[in-house]
């Protein structure tokens, strides 16, 4: 045992030693530097400024002269400088040295430099002198004094900065509801001189109120700038969360203070939507050096918060001055006002946002609601959600880890994402055929049965469908009826290459030209389909096809567009006017055809989608169950259920809702959508 105890010290004093030869090596290295460059005080200035620039106070200290050194400890000069310096956010110090010959004997000597630096007021820029003199082995180090920071700075001086807050743009609906706003929110804190002598037991508490590690507490409560009278701030809390307050009061020591924050006041409701701002990483303040971001600004970090971030960002003003020893403001070395955000109007409907919201909060489930003809998105759900009150309170750790463990995924926006789209590809595929000519809508294929194959070559494999219904196999009953074995039969007549080629055609493997992210759809590895059993589930919406939702509602805008995509848009300008994201994709004959059928998919008694006729409105639709399983023998798939449903007449409230929930096998199938859309039908047409 004391073998080992010795062993450990050996290691110590080893380490030790290791850490005092850096330091030596270091500051031979600047001695070095020195003897090479005795005679030239301003490559010595230029070493200077070269450290200074990258932070190296130490190093700095090292190039002082004798007498300097005796006046001012290494401690003290290096916290004064960096004090300053990472006090102002100084980046980009940049100095240029030149030579002064009005001051110059044989131990002294002058050099001119211009100083120029981007702070958190702005770019700094300066003339001022720095002088050196020779010590005893003729080398040159710097006589420095605090005028070397800014020529104006005396030695008993402080530098100061006095932030303004700027306003942050706020975000509203299409109707002016405010999706965020300024609000009140319950500021802890404790008050030193307040707690019991022990209080460990009281940390405790309020940690678990709060959800926050205790230790952090006491390390705020050690901080140096705390008194006695001091308020501590820990975390915020909704403001009207009464029973959370008075447990929290009823501990010795808590003050709650009422304070202003950004509040999203439709919580859960428009979580994904309009995501959060939290404080600027460090990685983000690097990446956008120059754009008026500071250590201390806040940034959208999802949704149209991320989306938005260059329109609604407010720049506080800042102001960095002087102060003299008594605490008087002196001259100012930079100024900048403070610029308000630009407020963002969107297209969403909040009432419609809600609605949807709580007809599927229960669900995993993914909503696009948006108007077919003029591509204004009128509500973006994704189910379960979050309170994006939670980060601007002040998320705990452990909160944190809840949101990311839960098995249903709160934290993922299933809007913005792509998924197997199952039947709702039908009618995309019969487009392609009809306006290619690969597929005559008229013609009976046949009834083949419910399990069907090309040719032995596919082995084991069959595709399957589920409903008899009679010897007429046309395209008109194969949507009506969804039969899978029809489409799978039209994309080997239509065929690989004319199919990958339409799938480009109408956005397949390109982003959306959208404000917010959207996963780009797919169908193939690489922008391939490897086979001709792919090619076959890819007619009717399996096989490795991935549809994002509000892609999917552009490509069905088609039918009641006479083959034209309406481009998505979110944002509401004045003057705006719809336009296509893509012109032509189907013929209007072929988009006739489909939009006449889909028709018959809600008003037929027979049709997929028959529970989502509304009487006195002529709807189009088409129901979708996909599966995800890793092979057509597994049990126990997950099925997401599908409902696509469109108005599809000229009405004053056009609207078109893609709807998709997992987990419907126990839940009724795509026919648990279809009510739910009908439902959101109902409150908005009648």
């Amino acid at each position: 045992m004391d073998r080992m105890k010795n062993k450990g010290k050996m290691k110590i004093i080893v380490l030790t030693i290791a850490a005092a030869a850096i330091v030596i090596a270091a500051v031979a290295g600047i001695v070095l530097f020195l003897n090479k460059e005795k005679s030239n005080p301003e490559e010595v200035a230029k070493q200077y400024f070269k450290l200074l620039s990258a932070g190296k106070y130490e190093e700095m200290y090292q190039l002082l002269d004798a007498d300097t050194k005796k006046n001012v400890s290494e401690e003290t000069y290096t916290e004064r400088n960096r004090n300053i310096y990472e006090g102002i956010e100084a980046a980009n110090i940049k100095a240029t040295v030149t030579a002064d010959e009005k001051r110059k004997n044989d131990k002294k000597e002058s050099v001119s430099y211009q100083m120029k630096m981007d702070t958190s007021a702005g770019e700094v820029s300066f003339d001022n002198e720095m002088e050196l003199k020779k010590d005893e082995d003729g080398i040159y180090r710097v006589v420095w004094s605090s005028s070397d920071i800014f020529p104006e700075l005396g030695e008993n001086e402080k530098v100061r900065i006095s932030n303004t807050e700027a306003r942050r743009g706020q975000l509203y609906d299409r109707n002016n509801v405010a999706l965020t706003q300024e609000g009140i929110v319950a500021q802890v804190g404790l008050i030193p001189g307040k707690m019991e002598a022990n209080h460990q037991d009281a940390l405790a508490q309020i940690g678990s109120i709060l959800g926050v590690d205790p230790a952090d507490i006491e390390a705020s409560l050690s901080a140096s700038y705390v008194k006695d009278d001091t308020f501590v701030p820990i975390k915020a809390v909704a403001f009207d969360d009464n029973v959370t307050q008075d447990a929290l009061l009823a501990i010795p020591g808590v003050m709650i203070s009422n304070v202003t924050d950004r509040v999203y006041p439709l919580k859960e409701s428009t979580g994904h939507l309009t995501g959060y701002t939290q404080a600027i990483s460090a990685e983000e303040l690097e990446k956008k050096s120059g754009d008026g971001y500071a250590a201390s600004s806040v940034i959208g970090k999802a949704g149209l918060e991320r989306g938005y971030e260059s329109t609604l960002k407010a720049a506080s003003g800042s102001d960095i001055y002087i102060e003299s020893e008594d605490g008087v403001r002196q001259e100012t070395i930079a100024s900048t006002a403070p610029a308000d955000g630009s407020d963002v109007h969107v297209t969403i409907d909040a009432n419609l946002q809600q609605t949807i919201y709580q007809l599927f909060a229960e669900d995993v489930s993914s909503v696009v609601a948006m108007n077919p003809k003029t591509g204004e998105l009128l509500a973006l759900v994704s189910t379960p959600s979050y309170d994006p009150n939670e980060f601007i309170l002040g998320m705990s750790g452990t909160r944190w880890e809840e949101l990311n463990n839960d098995v249903n995924q709160p934290l993922t926006n299933r809007y913005a994402s792509a998924w197997v789209p199952g039947s709702t590809f039908k009618p995309v595929i019969g487009a392609i055929g009809v306006s290619t000519g690969l597929l005559n809508p008229d013609e009976n294929k046949g009834n083949v049965g419910l399990s069907w194959q090309k040719d032995a070559s596919w082995g084991d494999y069959h595709v399957t469908t589920l409903t008899d219904y009679g010897d007429e196999v046309n395209l008109r009953n194969a949507l009506v009826y969804s039969d899978n074995i029809y489409f799978a039969r039209a994309a080997l007549d239509i065929g690989t290459d004319t199919m990958q080629q339409q799938l480009k055609a109408i956005g397949f493997d390109e982003e959306i030209p959208l404000d917010i992210d959207a996963a780009a759809s797919t169908y193939g590895t690489d922008g391939k389909i490897d086979n001709e059993i792919q090619l076959a589930d890819t007619g009717y919406g399996q096989g490795q096809v991935q549809v994002n939702p509000i892609h999917l509602a552009s490509i069905y805008s088609a039918f009641v567009n006479s083959g034209n995509m309406i481009l998505p848009v979110i944002r509401q300008e004045e003057g705006m006017s719809a336009s296509y994201w893509k012109e032509g994709v189907f013929t209007p004959e072929s988009t006739e055809i489909i939009r006449k059928d889909l028709i018959q998919v809600i008003e037929d008694p027979s049709g997929t989608g028959a529970k989502g006729q509304i009487p006195g409105y002529t709807l189009l639709g088409k129901t979708g169950t996909a599966e995800t399983k890793g092979s057509q023998a597994e049990a126990g798939a997950t099925e997401y259920g599908w409902f696509v449903c469109e108005t599809a007449e000229d009405t004053t409230n056009p609207l078109l809702v893609v709807a998709m929930v997992k987990d419907v096998q126990d839940k009724g199938g795509s026919n648990y959508v279809t009510e739910k859309v009908r439902q959101i039908f109902e409150s908005y047409l009648l």
